[in-house]
């Protein structure tokens, strides 16, 4: 017993001289030395980087999930074919597009983007270069995912990817260049944290664009009436669906760009926590809403409910308390319940509803920053907005106008009626399910 209270004393002891110690080094706030923060800092975007790609497969399940049987093998191909292509041009132009030279203006400079050597380093960036790249790369491969899902079913595989160079290499990047490459909308006072819109919406305008200059799937609007075309899998949807819950902490959260310190740690965290909320805020959301207006609830709108959410808080996830974050989220997911049918009313054939989940979402949560953040204002936010707007719908139809007049973008009407599985691609996803005289 002597000896128990003996140890207790001395236990006291060390507790208190620790939390003595503590308080100490927090009042003297040493900082941590460059090599430090340097290691800490890349270490978040590699984390981040590979979270984000991993988004790809998100994107290719959730695609899968929603197209019909006969076609689930194209949108796996035009996915891991995207993200490679993807990676490419953001080397061979796209940083450099983005980041070199931009300077208050409209874009920067051409060219690869060049490495630090073999054992070198960048104390002067506080950053590999490397790692910044492949953190950025993943992004414009995610705003290349939008439009894939969004033009499912009848555009063939050529001129999308031929797009997809085109999307990845020059408009992401310039449109990018205008906040985050320090551009004239920097300049200006606009805020986009992590890509609301110069990622969610570039790709979401692209991807209407493209749908309106591609026409909707035959058979999908017939006598002024919407037809269902369910997809093949909804496990497939769900667990893509919490794929790309799960990169978006990479997404949001790596793009802080920072953690050598502990204030950079702290923010990272609150963004991971203000993130998740926004996406639950989308989902209850949407779970209230249907069964009051249709009676029942459509676990595709629920999956949406989330992306939408997600994308809300995207473009100001730090600064919002948890309830404002969720209220932001739930915002997202009531825009996806109202404007998927909206969008069928316009006969804008969208199959995977990325229209209003990135696009329409997009803009909820950029023009809502200046709620909580104190920099921004809704006047510049406007202009960002329609900015954005303008220039990709304007570049994007005139490249998608000259792949129609040379190569046409449209299969023909029996290839999209036996699937571009067996058109395009050559492989079935589910041959026992797809043979000829099967309903799909």
């Amino acid at each position: 017993m002597t000896v128990k209270t003996l140890s207790t004393a001395a236990l006291s002891g060390l507790m208190l001289a620790g939390m003595a110690g503590v308080a100490l080094a927090q009042d003297a706030a040493p900082a941590v030395s460059p090599e430090t923060a340097y290691i800490f800092n890349t270490l978040l975007f590699l984390m981040g980087g590979f979270l984000v790609m991993w988004m790809a497969a998100g994107f290719a399940m959730l695609e899968a999930g929603l197209v019909r049987s006969k076609n689930v093998s194209m949108q796996c191909l035009k996915n891991i074919g995207l993200y490679s292509v993807a990676g490419i041009m953001y080397w061979i132009v796209g940083y450099n597009l983005m980041y070199t030279g931009v300077d208050g203006g409209y874009f920067g400079s051409f060219g690869p983007y060049s490495f630090d050597p073999v054992g070198g380093n960048a104390l002067d960036t506080g950053y590999s270069t490397a790692s910044d790249w492949f953190f950025q790369m993943v992004f414009v491969a995610t705003a290349a995912s939008i439009v894939s899902g969004t033009l499912a079913e009848r555009i063939k595989l050529l001129p999308f990817m031929i797009f997809t160079v085109i999307l990845t290499g020059f408009i992401y990047p310039i449109a990018g260049s205008w906040k985050w490459g320090a551009g004239w909308l920097d300049a200006m006072g606009f805020q986009d944290f992590a890509g609301s819109t110069l990622v969610h919406s570039v790709g979401g305008w692209c991807a209407l664009t493209g749908a309106l200059i591609l026409g909707a799937r035959k058979g999908k609007y017939v006598d002024g009436r919407v037809q269902p075309m369910p997809g093949s899998s909804i496990p497939l949807a769900t667990l893509g669906t919490f794929i790309l819950w799960l990169g978006w902490f990479g997404f949001n959260g790596a793009s802080q760009l920072a953690m050598g310190t502990i204030g950079d740690a702290s923010d990272v965290s609150r963004i991971f926590a203000n993130t998740n909320l926004a996406a639950a805020g989308g989902v209850v959301a949407v779970m209230i809403l249907m069964p009051l207006i249709y009676g029942k609830v459509d676990v595709t709108m629920v999956l949406n409910g989330a992306l939408a959410g997600l994308v809300s808080i995207t473009a100001e996830p730090l600064n919002p308390s948890p309830f404002l974050s969720i209220i932001i989220g739930a915002v997202g997911g009531i825009i996806v319940v109202f404007a998927v049918p909206a969008i069928d009313k316009l006969k804008i054939d969208d199959v995977v509803g990325a229209i209003p989940v990135h696009l329409l979402a997009g803009i909820w949560g950029t023009f809502i920053v200046p709620l909580s953040n104190g920099d921004a204002s809704f006047g510049v936010q406007i202009i960002g907005i329609l900015a954005y707007g303008v220039f990709t719908v304007v570049v994007s139809a005139v490249f998608w106008l000259i792949l129609k007049a040379v190569m046409g973008i449209r299969v023909s009407d029996e290839e999209e009626a036996i699937g571009l599985d067996k058109a395009e691609v050559g492989v079935e996803a589910y041959p026992e399910f797809t043979a000829a005289g099967t309903r799909f």
